[in-house]
């Protein structure tokens, strides 16, 4: 969701005149935080889930469906236990970028170090999706857990359905029309409205289609509301164009946020868990169609990348720079660029603000995490309040807030919030989300567990930046839980003969310490490589647990092991499969209205458990029931 601040909102012209006030409070925000905070002591394991939820109405007279623009009509009501009672309510609501969308929270209480916490997670999962319900009564509407709808941007996808001629003023979309963005904080449309003007025009997402028997080879789209031509200029052949940011911000994902006890340990975890981040996208994966077409990727991750790409053509290395401060290689969505724990890994070039480094290197932050935060800072402020432009350092932290927030990366290091009981946290930002509460259990148990085991057991999973990101390009390929290799280290246990290097600058090449796996070795072991579940199913063995929570928990391994190991169906492989496979499908790659309708009646069917989908979720048993 991010920093919501109340007030007037800034055009970009207006915004631009406060960038550098901006970053130079925000980096001294952090600083006099950082100071006050870092030697915080120690505070005990918390943790919980968000969900967004994406809101469906259906017409099954006309064989229908459409994103209903009703989360800002149904938010205040679904917040009233909240209200009312701030100190004891079972879950949090918040708006998300589209008027379709919700995120969905545990309530008032994280989830703590019992692991008794972690047989509760899908019976609050279940809460929130009967809230919803409830909340949608008289409506033919529903809230599905799914990445992104598969007509997004096709002709009237929402309920009401607004025309795109002319052109909608915030993000002059050919396919968006500005009124899905959600209408009740303005943060959202002047995102949109502001990267495209500080970018210099529109975004542009290029997905690769996926090529059937008769899918017209090349593949070129007509567009009848390009007046300007500009679309048919930046539509690749052969792949599926996409012009704003609701494509990308308007898909719905599966995170996990961790208190840790202290700064190292939260920067130790930030660390760890990068490299994770590609191997758990590919077995969440769940995008295998956007705007109507079946693409050749089976992840939102790159679509969102691109939707929020502000960087004009100097920083994108098209133009020489002029205007710009920096040359800067990827989208502010991206995969992290550096670790914070330790630089011997870090084996590409950090990007970063060299005043905002000093300033922090000067009040006494370390290299390398100054180094993180003074890469953040590279980008610009897209969205200011006049309220807030004047802000004090040592009682505010908005303006870092601002710029941390508008960096969506795979992880997400946060420092305490001002005035608060709460500690150094992190964000598992990758998952997709998943079509039943107890698959996004699984994922989040399997999460949480694992950060358990890196603890308990010193794990080092560390590989070169290099080859992460690689993996993250890897990772959304079609089916890339079965077909593709990952780089992953080829011992992730401690080595007692080794010297101690953490913190040391890099001391030479690291080839020899990984090497390509499958999904499937990497999560469930092979010859001498433990593999992952193996190494958490040593820890739940080694705590104690009560008998229920442990069958949860065996159970919610088991699907992430069979999904790594192919056996059980990503959402993605099921997705597809269910439309090749439909009647009504012509072997051209497009997904037709009623088409779309028969799937997302089978997913609600799924969602709500009156037809079980053994492809997805096996035989597996309702929680708390040993199989």
């Amino acid at each position: 969701m991010g920093l919501l601040s109340e007030g007037k909102p800034l055009t970009w012209e207006e915004t631009r005149k406060y960038v550098e006030l901006v970053k130079r409070t925000g980096a001294l925000q952090f600083l006099a935080n950082y100071n006050r905070l870092k030697d915080r002591p120690r505070d005990e394991l918390k943790w919980g889930d968000e969900i967004e939820y994406t809101l469906v109405a259906v017409d099954d007279d006309k064989k229908r469906t459409q994103l209903h623009l009703i989360g800002p009509d149904i938010l205040q009501g679904l917040q009233v236990p909240e209200t009312e009672d701030p100190d004891n309510h079972s879950t949090k609501w918040r708006p998300e970028y589209a008027s379709y969308m919700i995120e969905g929270t545990p309530g008032a209480v994280p989830y703590g170090g019992s692991a008794h916490h972690l047989n509760v997670v899908e019976a609050n999962m279940t809460v929130r999706r009967k809230q919803l319900q409830e909340a949608l009564k008289g409506t033919t509407t529903v809230p599905l857990c799914i990445t992104a709808f598969p007509r997004i941007g096709c002709p009237s996808f929402t309920l009401p359905a607004y025309p795109l001629s002319p052109l909608p003023p915030a993000s002059r979309s050919l396919f968006f029309p500005d009124e899905a963005v959600w209408s009740g904080h303005p943060r959202f449309i002047t995102l949109t409205r502001n990267i495209r003007e500080r970018r210099g025009e529109k975004v542009a997402m290029n997905v690769p289609i996926f090529k059937d028997t008769n899918t017209p080879s090349p593949f070129v789209e007509k567009f009848p509301t390009d007046i300007d031509g500009t679309g048919s200029v930046r539509a690749k052949p052969d792949h599926v164009y996409l012009d704003c940011m609701g494509f990308g911000m308007g898909c719905s994902c599966l995170q996990v946020t961790f208190q840790a006890c202290d700064l190292p340990e939260a920067r130790l975890l930030y660390d760890q868990l990068a490299v994770i981040c590609p191997i758990m996208l590919s077995i969440s994966a769940a995008t295998p169609v956007v705007r109507g077409y079946l693409t050749d990727m089976d992840c939102r991750w790159n679509i969102v990348s691109g939707s929020v790409d502000d960087r004009t053509e100097e920083e994108r290395g098209l133009k020489p720079l002029s205007e710009s401060q920096f040359a800067i290689p990827t989208s502010r969505y991206d995969t992290i660029d550096c670790y914070i724990s330790s630089h011997e890994y870090n084996d590409i070039p950090i990007l970063c603000d060299p005043k905002i480094f000093q300033t922090l290197r000067d009040g006494g932050v370390d290299e390398l995490l100054a180094r993180h935060v003074a890469h953040l800072f590279i980008r610009d402020p897209v969205s200011l309040f006049e309220e807030k432009i004047h802000q004090n350092i040592e009682d505010d932290v908005d303006h870092f807030e601002n710029i941390q927030s508008t960096n969506w990366q795979t992880m997400r290091f946060k420092p305490p919030p001002l005035n608060s009981t709460i500690g150094w946290r992190v964000e598992f930002r990758p998952l997709e989300v998943q079509l039943t509460d107890f698959e996004n259990a699984a994922f989040v148990v399997f999460v949480v567990l694992l950060t358990r085991a890196i603890l308990s057991f010193k794990l080092n999973i560390l590989i070169p930046i290099s080859k992460m990101q690689e993996n993250m390009t890897r990772a959304q390929k079609r089916d890339a839980v079965r077909s593709e290799k990952f780089y992953f280290r080829k011992s992730v246990v401690p080595d007692d003969d080794k010297d101690d290097n953490e913190g040391a600058e890099p001391k030479g090449s690291h080839d020899h310490e990984y090497t390509e796996m499958s999904v499937d070795t990497i999560i469930n072991g092979k010859d001498e490589f433990p593999g992952l579940i193996p190494l958490v199913r040593m820890y739940v063995n080694s705590i104690e647990m009560d008998v229920d929570t442990r069958c949860s928990v065996m159970q919610y391994l088991r699907l992430i092991s069979k999904r790594a190991s192919g056996e059980l169906m990503t959402g993605a492989r099921w997705i597809r499969h269910f439309l090749t496979s439909h009647p009504l499908y012509k072997q051209d790659s497009v997904v037709t209205e009623e088409m779309n309708y028969d799937l997302v009646k089978r997913m609600m069917e799924i969602s709500e458990g009156t037809v079980p989908c053994l492809e997805l979720t096996g035989k597996l048993l309702p929680k708390s029931v040993d199989n």
